[in-house]
């Protein structure tokens, strides 16, 4: 059997000690525990573009705990639940504030079985802080649970419908056309669509072509490929990326710049 293991991902960023006094946290709970960073980087606050990174990178991790804090109602009086939420696929764990940062992840992990409010968990350190509940609840009861800790001891049983969930706009399949919204942009500023692979594949083909994308007014020329050099430098490509969903890109540049959009805006691709 396998070390436990725990993944983690915050907005903590790495220039202050958060993440280590978490880290630290774990280790002192869970000593055997394998902790994998998946980002500390989101932007302050943004439980939208964590809730997306969290479920793009939990399909490849291991099974085990997966801890995960962007929080910006951390301490509130009337604020959001602390939970601990086991999910059908390998009765995964995930550990985190219920704001909508886990539950995209979850129902990627084929829904949620199993839930537990753990604000007030045995495991958590005391005092709590009203302002670093990482520290003081997630991570120690994400290395409990890491231990062996059943869910049942570590927090009270909630109804998973009562769970947040983050409403996110939809595509539009049309014939010789998409109609999608920017989920994200990464650090090459290669646009995440909230269309899959599939829908991209079923409007526009899977044939090198060429396209318009249509933003905000503007008309962009750009090209249906496989990847990025498949078109010529500085020219924007429609592809499907990693996590099989339609991306668009330019090629040694940024798409993001190039067509001056941001997350949540909507865009148009169809045919030349």
């Amino acid at each position: 059997m396998g070390r436990p293991l725990v993944s983690f991902l915050s907005d903590y960023g790495h220039e202050d000690e958060f993440v280590g006094v978490c880290h630290g946290v774990i280790a002192r709970r869970c000593p055997d525990a394998r902790i994998i960073d998946i980002t500390h980087a989101i932007p302050r606050g943004d439980v939208r573009l964590g809730a997306l990174v969290l479920a793009d990178a939990l399909p490849y991790m291991p099974c085990g705990v997966h801890l995960a804090v962007v929080d910006p109602g951390v301490g509130a009086l009337d604020g959001r639940a602390a939970v601990a939420v086991r999910t059908a696929e390998r009765e995964r764990m995930l550990v985190g504030p219920d704001n909508g940062l886990l539950m995209i992840a979850a129902e990627r992990l084929g829904g949620a079985l199993e839930a537990v409010e753990i604000s007030h968990s045995p495991e958590r350190l005391q005092p709590v802080s009203r302002t670093f509940h990482g520290r003081d609840i997630f991570a120690p009861v994400a290395a409990a649970l890491a231990a062996g800790a059943p869910l049942a001891e570590v927090g009270a049983p909630i109804d998973t419908a009562e769970l947040r969930r983050l409403q996110l706009p939809g595509a539009n399949v049309g014939e010789d056309a998409l109609t999608a919204h920017v989920l994200r942009a990464d650090r090459f500023g290669n646009l995440t669509l909230d269309a899959s692979g599939a829908e991209l594949e079923s409007a526009l083909g899977t044939d090198q072509r060429d396209l318009v994308i249509e933003v905000a007014g503007k008309v962009f020329a750009a090209r249906r490929a496989g990847t990025f050099s498949d078109v010529d430098a500085g020219e924007l490509v429609v592809y499907e990326d990693g996590n099989r969903m339609a991306a668009i890109a330019v090629n040694q540049g940024s798409a993001a710049e190039s067509l001056g959009i941001a997350p949540e805006q909507q865009l148009r691709v169809r045919a030349a």
